[in-house]
């Protein structure tokens, strides 16, 4: 029973193991436990295609939109209304201050979808920008904002961003001057430099006040963003603004963030009602202090602030064989003068020291000098005890008074009217893909246009993910203990095979209960009465049997 007990307990043990390296695999393949995924995808079964099938099987069509829409741009056709900006980036040095990054329109490096073609950054350590006029403005006013785009870090990323600018509507606006100083209304997508991983949502709030604009910029989200950076994969980024003061920021149709216009950017947009006063001074009598040293205390008569920290140990004994006319250095007998060693420039030449082969037997060479210990008599320098202070005031603060510069703006959703779109970027990584940009008011436009562009898209990558080995190699890659996991769960079922199909080694108690006794010879005459006794024992239990049939 305890073999088995055993056998059991090493069976439950495998499928915890094999349960851990699966689940770990689960987990590479999610975003994260706290992205909130929206139903924003479901349109997008419209569009699949057999996963059995390659990517060069897949049909692509150019998508199109199926409602009202504010800008739409596949980049499939001719790169019609797209300005290339002529002017300089303003406080830079003027060798690197002009906007002559390229830009080309290609197919993506990897997973291409034939026929379907993007907007690539393609210079390094350059200023890029590049903008084009919206088919109508957008005015924010009883309808949503959506903003859609895909980005694909062909070659990772150093150093730079894919964001995007809706430039606010003027009348001097010249998509040829389009620089970093440009007035623009919202700033949203990725960006990261060294490791600091970005999603942008940036609005400029207009001062009712003083008519000037500061940027607010979103909270950053609470998942780790590193994987859309580096795994060179194309993914859809969506902004929602709504009418009733909110927003939502979504990676691949999933919610990475969201929040309040009033309530989740940094700044606030609406300044405190209340300020400390900037003319307030701290009395010159204030007492901050809450604890005081005693007035009132005196120094003992016996404290001897003299006496030293560390004394010598009276009771120490010198080891014995202690070698005191021992030196611990002594010079090396088998060192050699250099040939070239001239003692009217270098002096009279000596031996380089080595230590006293001598004192490695022995407890210790020269001079023995007792240990320090501890001075039992040390008090170091005298102060008096703290007490609460009969004059604490508090921590001083300047008193409140009311905000000359507050105002409420209730729906900061009414922001500027945006007619442009634009990218001024600065990248040290090369081919950043961006493809089917879209601005819409309904969530069912922007469905149905990621699910015939970044939908296919998605298809093709899945169909040329790697095997399950290559999977659980690159998972080991980024957590090496996956490899323990990964030796257990291959050993496992070699131990159980043998634990379970592996004959038992017989005990002595069985050998005993069944080896005959062959130390003496059984002979005919012994062998006879031996069976008669078995048949009368046998006789009377068939005896006994009846009677108790007999009683019932």
């Amino acid at each position: 029973i305890t073999r088995m007990h055993f056998r059991w307990d090493w069976l439950c043990l495998g499928v915890l193991i094999i349960s851990s390296v699966t689940a770990e695999i689960e987990n590479e393949e999610t975003l994260d436990a706290d992205v909130e995924v929206e139903d924003f995808d479901k349109q997008s079964q419209d569009a699949d295609v057999d996963r059995d099938k390659s990517s060069l099987e897949v049909v692509y069509q150019t998508p199109k939109p199926t409602g009202e829409v504010y800008f739409t741009e596949t980049f499939d056709g001719v790169l019609a209304g797209w300005v290339l900006s002529k002017t300089k980036k303003e406080d830079t040095d003027d060798n690197i201050a002009k906007y002559d990054g390229r830009w080309e329109v290609e197919e993506l490096k990897e997973n291409t979808v034939p026929g379907d073609r993007g907007l690539v950054l393609k210079s390094v350590a350059k200023h890029h920008a590049i903008s084009a006029m919206l088919t109508k403005a957008f005015i924010f006013d009883n309808k949503p904002l959506i903003v859609q785009y895909e980005v694909n870090f062909q070659e990772g990323i150093d150093c730079g961003g894919a964001y995007i600018k809706l430039l606010s509507s003027s009348d001097d606006l010249n998509l040829e001057y389009f620089f970093d100083k440009t007035p623009y209304t919202i700033m949203f997508g990725p960006d990261k430099c060294g490791e600091d991983y970005k999603l942008h949502f940036i609005f400029r709030h207009k001062n009712p006040k003083t008519g000037e604009y500061d940027e607010k910029h979103a909270k950053r989200p609470d998942i780790d963003l590193k994987k859309f950076y580096l795994d060179k994969k194309t993914h859809l980024y969506t902004l929602v603004l709504k009418p009733d003061d909110t927003f939502e920021m979504l990676i691949d149709q999933s919610v990475v963030s969201k929040g309040s216009l009033l309530e989740d950017m940094v700044p606030p947009v609406n300044p405190p009602k209340e300020i400390e006063d900037p003319n307030d001074k701290k009395p010159d009598g204030w007492d901050e202090r809450p604890k005081i040293p005693d007035p009132d205390a005196v120094k003992p008569d016996d404290w001897d602030e003299d006496e030293p920290s560390k004394i010598e140990d009276p009771d120490a004994v010198k080891p014995e064989g202690w070698l005191d006319d021992e030196p611990q250095y002594v010079p090396d007998p088998n060192a050699k003068k250099p040939k070239d060693w001239d003692e009217e420039m270098d002096g009279e030449w000596e031996a380089p020291q080595i230590p006293n082969p001598k004192c490695e037997t022995a407890p210790g060479c020269g001079h023995w000098v007792r240990p320090m210990k501890n001075n039992p008599n040390y008090k170091g320098k005298w102060k008096a005890p703290m007490i609460d202070n009969p004059n604490y005031q508090g921590i001083w603060s300047p008193r409140k008074i009311l905000n000359p510069d507050y105002f409420e703006d209730l729906h900061p959703f009414k922001m500027t009217t945006v007619n442009a779109i634009g990218l001024e970027l600065w990248s040290m990584t090369s081919d950043i893909y961006f493809d089917n940009f879209i601005i819409c008011s309904e969530k069912e436009v922007a469905d149905r246009w990621a699910a015939d562009g970044w939908g296919l898209k998605k298809l093709v990558a899945s169909a040329n993910e790697p095997g399950m080995f290559s999977q659980l190699v690159t998972a080991a890659e980024d957590h090496p203990w996956l490899w323990v996991l990964y030796i257990l769960t291959l050993a496992l079922p070699v131990g159980l095979g043998v634990l379970f199909c592996w004959p038992a080694k017989k005990t002595d108690e069985d050998i005993d209960f069944k080896k005959p006794d062959i130390s003496k010879p059984i002979t005919k005459g012994e062998l006879k009465p031996e069976r008669e006794e078995l048949e009368d024992d046998e006789i009377e239990l068939e005896e006994k049997e009846n009677e108790g049939t007999a009683e019932d």
